[in-house]
């Protein structure tokens, strides 16, 4: 009867020890999460091979695609931790930078200790030193990516804002040129060259800009109108500005920038109420744009209405912390 009895408890104990083992991924933080469709499948397949890596990964990115962040990057980095592969790492290190840059730079940091000669982790980490404001040591890496690849126009691109975070505005248009050289077809860099050329005020921007509106089959592209936009305002040509503006608008009525350019003429030429009608018009575009707010309350501060023009500042800071220029022009109207 004992030995029955032993022989009982033995069983049982095994039925626990696999039923454990089965349950591993149940027990996770994210098992109601990672329990359903269209998880599950792949749930129970990392149960019976709980070393592939693979299998982790394409559950991340499964996730990941599902809106689902913190179980995706547990699945990246435990991918990670069985197998050194670049893409799993950057799918750690990107999810990373969108909410904790700080902890994105360590675990590069990290992971380049096993991938060293890794470009796009590279130039991730790049990225993350100018998320916070590191510029020097953002830059130090792209001029590193750029010694051992000097036509990859990405990091041209990059070291080009950081360039423009130094105030070096000349030398970023410098390497925005060259870029254009390789890469002309590049939509994204046409724009910011075109916008390099508006700021500086230089008449190149009007060739450019032609040649994208020409490029513009369906006719919706407000970019180009909007940087000739720029440089005629720039230049003082306040009449083709503003035809350029009225026309980025008629192109793309939710261009915001478009309305604010428009309004700050108007502002300037102390024509405080079209300025205050065409920012009350990018306030209906969005009402969550601070700069309409900010800007309407400057034209209601230069009409008398102090009341009125205090509300729309504490609005704009209220939408944008950072915006101090709002949040000092409502403390001087209390």
């Amino acid at each position: 009867m004992q030995v029955h009895i032993k022989n009982f408890y033995l069983f049982l104990f095994s039925i626990l020890i696999i039923s454990s083992c089965k349950n591993k991924d149940i027990d996770s933080p994210y098992s109601d999460i990672l329990t359903r469709p269209p998880f599950d499948l792949l749930t129970d397949s990392i149960r019976h091979a709980p070393k592939d890596d693979n299998l982790y990964f394409k559950r991340a990115v499964l996730l990941n695609l599902n809106n689902f962040p913190e179980p995706s990057l547990a699945d990246f980095k435990k991918a990670w931790s069985l197998q050194k592969k670049e893409e799993y790492a950057l799918g750690a290190s990107n999810l990373l930078l969108e909410n904790k840059p700080d902890s994105a730079i360590v675990f590069l940091q990290s992971a380049l200790q096993f991938l060293p000669k890794s470009f796009m982790l590279r130039l991730t980490l790049a990225n993350a030193f100018q998320i916070i404001d590191k510029t020097d040591t953002a830059l130090a890496i792209a001029n590193q990516l750029l010694d051992e690849y000097p036509e990859q126009v990405d990091v041209m691109k990059m070291k080009a804002q950081l360039l423009v975070s130094k105030n070096d505005d000349a030398a970023a248009l410098q390497i925005l040129e060259k870029a254009y050289q390789l890469t002309p077809y590049d939509l994204e860099l046409n724009y910011q060259l075109a916008f390099k050329y508006a700021e500086a005020k230089n008449p190149k921007v009007i060739a450019l800009c032609d040649s994208l509106i020409q490029k513009d089959s369906m006719g919706h592209a407000a970019e180009p109108y909007y940087f000739k936009g720029i440089y005629y305002s720039n230049t003082h040509d306040n009449g083709k500005a503003l035809a350029m503006f009225n026309q980025a608008i008629q192109n793309n009525y939710s261009y915001l920038n478009a309305y604010i350019e428009k309004g700050r003429i108007y502002f300037v030429e102390k024509k405080y109420t079209d300025a205050l009608q065409t920012f009350q018009l990018a306030n209906k575009v969005s009402t969550t744009f601070p700069d309409a707010y900010y800007w309407m309350g400057r034209c209601q501060e230069a009409m008398g209405q102090k009341d009125e023009a205090r509300l729309n500042y504490e609005r704009a800071y209220g939408l944008d912390n950072s915006f101090t220029e709002a949040r000092e022009s409502a403390e001087k109207l209390k």
